[in-house]
């Protein structure tokens, strides 16, 4: 359950520069008790900066930066956060119980190794050498090492990279269980599904700042286009001079037709193609307003529509 009066990491006016490049430029970020953020963004946009700095990993050059109202690099503050980056370097030889162990005696009131192997499903892994595992286990249990702490605030940089469908919802599930006991959780990920699964709230960055910020469904209500698909007996190269039509193509045996006026565009085929069978709407989704919200000057929308497709 979200907790809006208590704030339990802050990026305020947050700047950033390794020589010439600039990473944040006055970035502006509140996490609040028992919330799922997804901080999203191209490559080079800031948010392995962001959270270096939340991590008390280096300084900012300006702002502000608190985690639990301290500096991040206090041990008080460090002590309430689990971490699982994208890039993990463990000694391939110890055992996952091993392994689990040796994080749990970084904190003073840790779970035990069951449970935390409980939280990320790796139970029948823990006499196993960590080297010995496939990527997706590999990362199950670099979950199991960022809840044993018993973290209040939870980091997870790509956290089902390498996983298959199952062994993903099965990790979706977890995080879940977390957020449900009050721990926040930051999450970052190029899987534009996972955080529309997940977020309660969606912050787009882009060139070092804060472009957009909100829930899911306000970030996807920024952008007015739908998508149809259909079988239709009516001619794309027709559909395409159609009023409010964006943009015609072919999928899978379907048409599909990209529309600023949905209801418009599906009455006057409903009219003109009495054989119309399969009619689906889809309203945008997350992918969609990320690929817009992020658009480079001179790129046109239907190339962010394909592209988000």
């Amino acid at each position: 359950m979200t907790h809006p009066d208590q704030v339990v990491a802050r990026l305020a006016g947050a700047k950033k520069a390794y020589g010439n490049q600039v990473a944040l430029q006055g970035f502006d970020l509140e996490l609040r008790r028992g919330e799922l953020l997804a901080l999203l963004g191209p490559n080079g946009a800031g948010k392995t900066t962001a959270i270096g700095l939340l991590l008390g990993l280096f300084r900012a050059d300006g702002g502000t930066v608190e985690l639990f109202g301290r500096d991040p690099q206090r041990i008080e503050a460090r002590r309430k956060v689990g971490v699982m980056l994208q890039s993990a370097v463990l000694q391939q030889t110890l055992k996952v119980g091993e392994l689990i162990a040796l994080t749990a005696s970084y904190y003073p009131h840790p779970y035990s190794v069951a449970e935390a192997a409980g939280f990320a499903g790796v139970q029948d892994l823990l006499g196993r050498r960590y080297g010995a595992l496939s990527g997706g286990q590999q990362r199950r249990v670099q979950f199991a090492m960022a809840t044993v702490g018993r973290p209040e605030l939870l980091f997870l940089d790509e956290p089902t990279v390498g996983m298959d469908l199952q062994a993903r919802q099965a990790l979706w599930a977890a995080v879940r269980q977390q957020v449900a006991s009050g721990v926040s959780v930051v999450l970052t990920t190029h899987y534009l599904e996972e955080a529309e699964t997940l977020a309660d709230r969606v912050c787009v960055m882009a060139r070092g700042r804060a472009i957009s910020e909100g829930s899911v469904d306000e970030l996807r209500a920024t952008v007015d286009r739908k998508r149809i698909r259909c079988i239709t007996t009516l001619d794309w190269a027709t559909l395409a001079g159609w009023e409010h039509v964006q943009e015609v193509r072919e999928e899978n045996g379907r048409l599909v037709v990209v529309t600023t006026n949905a209801e418009a565009v599906v009455r006057r085929m409903l009219a003109d193609d009495s054989a119309l069978a399969e009619l689906e709407v889809q309203r945008a989704g997350l992918a969609d307003a990320f690929t817009e919200l992020t658009r480079e000057p001179g790129d046109t929308p239907d190339a962010s529509i394909k592209e988000a497709a």
